[in-house]
């Protein structure tokens, strides 16, 4: 066999290979990175300048004396060399004669805890790893839980420092004991125990003599004959379309990567969203065109009929459809250092849709080490929490526990791009699909021109003090002179009333705007121009506001006045309390506000009367058309 004959020969090989993605987790110095080094080196997939630079770092680095210290291989950040913990997540690539292998070593520090699930949300299998010496410890339970609510089924518990303790059996027992009984609930599919020593090579790649009283199989073996495969492929098909591929006029086909089951040419499919269904006419790759494609496989798929389908749509199987609603319940594990507030909007990714979308309840926090489930009105990072999620628009999707790919989701901040959580979906409410719009002959348009107006809301925000109700009150007086129809919604005033069981903390700022954005939404759909005075301190919510109105329809007026200045005139006392501590939350003191980016009105009030500002809004109103 030629040389090019041999190398197409290998490739061959190993593009055949299963691929099998597996994390370490555990607590701190159970010795997750060692395990990974060690079967690097034991499975002599090390170059040579590899090797040579892991001794010179073992000198300068490493903690294990005059031998080489593994754990380098992976602990790649000098602050994790210097400190000796790995911070953040780390992936190795290898491969035996058997299977191909992506290795995530994660943070064992619960700080850390977002970094050790991001880790786990493409894995298939854990490796948990204990300290012999320490035994099952407050991080072992919280990486299980969380390895368990991303969907990991397969999990080794590797004892590790087995040499530490003698290498006793009563030892290995009785940690695998206690582990089996707190893991009894988590559902996991496998649970293989087996006695380690990372750093002597116990038990890592071959039996080791020094435990007679092990039966089991030598870790290596175990990761390349565990079963991850058939599950996937035995799943309904279903492929989110990443993109339309329209190279010219006679071909159109939808790409996408298949993350569950299979499709083959004829198969009669679904697009979810629209219920329209049509039939496979080609499975096509750049290798030419397949007669069936399985999870996991790239593909276009060309359809016997014009069907409307776009990015974020969900192919499936006509007989084993997804779920289509725009309510559910899901588990949240929050990763932003900013609390989780319900009733804020964030977009939702879930495959290759995006959709805004809010916590509408959040029902409780779990506790992870524990298992026990804590009221709470907000999660902070690195929390888990159960909770019931609206979105802007129905999604398709399946339960996380039946694919991870359409039951899984992230949260981003609208402002700064930044994921905040990620979402596991356990069911779908049928509240929304249930309640269907009523049609109503008398619309807003009708109510509005009654009125011989245009509906609109003007939403006044600014500092405590900034002179908002006082602006606002006197255009309305204005527009009421001038035959308008109008109603006043004050901040003070609504909460006697509507939205009196909210205190000042952000999560119920949030809620009492989000009250407000829809009671407003009302009265516009009643014809009338509302003029809604809140401090409404966060951006994030005054464009909810905006969003649940039409273009046009809301006028942002930004009462911009120096905090000095609020402070100077202080009409009700409140900031002379809250810098005296005596109230809390108090915006501008001890609760950020966020001033406009792009106001549709901003008003300069030092220097200038109240009457003539609410002059400019009236003029404002009639150069828009809202008023004649």
């Amino acid at each position: 066999m030629t040389a090019p004959e041999q190398l197409r020969a290998y490739l061959a090989e190993q593009e055949n290979k299963s691929l099998l993605r597996f994390l370490t987790c555990g607590s701190v110095d159970d010795g997750k990175s060692t395990l990974i080094g060690r079967l690097l080196y034991d499975s002599k997939l090390l170059f040579e300048d590899h090797l040579a630079a892991l001794e010179k770092d073992s000198k300068k680095h490493g903690t294990t004396g005059g031998d080489i210290d593994f754990a380098l291989l992976v602990d790649g950040l000098e602050a994790e060399r210097e400190q000796g913990i790995t911070i953040d997540v780390a992936y190795r690539f290898f491969a035996t004669d058997k299977r191909k292998f992506i290795v995530a070593d994660t943070p064992g520090h619960e700080q850390y805890t977002r970094n050790m699930a991001t880790g786990a949300s493409n894995s298939d299998l854990a490796i948990v790893l204990i300290d012999a010496r320490k035994g099952v410890l407050t991080q072992t339970r919280r990486h299980s839980y969380i390895a368990s609510l991303l969907g990991i089924r397969h999990v080794v518990l590797a004892v590790n420092k087995i040499d530490l303790v003698d290498f006793s059996e009563t030892v290995f027992n009785d940690i695998v004991a206690e582990y089996r009984e707190f893991a009894a609930p988590l559902g996991f599919t496998t649970l293989t125990p087996i006695p380690i020593s990372a750093r002597f090579g116990d038990n890592v790649i071959a039996p080791s003599a020094s435990t007679p009283w092990y039966k089991g199989p030598a870790l290596l073996t175990h990761l390349e004959t565990v079963d991850v495969d058939t599950a996937r492929a035995h799943k309904p098909f279903r492929m989110p379309v990443q993109w339309v591929n329209r190279p010219n006029l006679d071909f159109r086909g939808f790409a996408g990567t298949i993350v569950g089951g299979r499709v083959r040419a004829g198969d009669p499919i679904v697009v979810a969203k629209s219920g329209r269904t049509s039939t496979v006419k080609r499975i096509v790759t750049f290798d030419g065109d397949l007669q069936e494609a399985s999870a996991g496989d790239a593909v276009t798929i060309t359809l016997a009929d014009e069907v409307d389908i776009s990015r974020g749509d969900l192919l499936a199987h006509t007989a084993e459809r997804p779920e289509v609603t725009d309510q559910f319940t899901a588990h949240l594990l929050w990763m932003a250092e900013e609390e989780m507030l319900p009733g804020r909007q964030y977009l939702l990714k879930v495959g290759t849709a995006t959709v805004p979308a809010t916590v509408s309840t959040l029902k409780h926090r779990v506790d992870v080490n524990t298992l026990d489930h804590l009221a709470a009105k907000t999660l902070h990072l690195n929390e888990v929490g159960y909770a019931n999620i609206s979105s802007s628009q129905p999604i398709a999707f399946d339960p996380y526990a039946e694919n991870r790919e359409t039951g899984g989701f992230i949260l981003i901040d609208r402002f700064t791009n930044a994921t905040v959580a990620a979402g596991m979906i356990d069911f779908g409410l049928r509240r929304a699909t249930n309640v269907h719009w009523q049609a109503l002959d008398v619309n807003k348009q009708v109510r509005a021109e009654a009125k011989g107006q245009k509906a609109a809301v003007l939403w006044f925000t600014g500092l405590s003090g900034s002179g908002k109700s006082t602006v606002a009150n006197l255009v309305e007086q204005r527009l009421f002179a001038m035959g308008r129809h109008t109603y006043l919604l004050d901040g003070d005033n609504v909460r006697h009333g509507l939205n009196r069981d909210l205190g000042f903390t952000d999560a119920d700022r949030v809620e009492n705007i989000r009250r407000v954005g829809e009671a407003s939404k009302l009265f516009v759909d009643a014809g009338l121009i509302v003029l809604v005075s809140f401090i409404s301190p966060f951006r994030s919510e005054r464009r909810m506001a905006r969003e649940l109105l039409e273009p046009g329809e809301f006028l942002e007026v930004f009462v911009d006045t120096p905090i000095e200045e609020c402070m100077a005139r202080d009409p009700k006392g409140l900031y002379i309390k809250a810098k005296a501590g005596q109230i809390k939350n108090f915006t501008g003191i001890d609760s950020p506000y966020e001033p406009p980016e792009a106001a549709e009105i901003t008003l300069k009030t030092v220097g200038t009367k109240p009457e003539d500002l609410a002059d400019q809004i009236v003029e404002t109103l009639k150069a828009r058309g809202i008023i004649p």
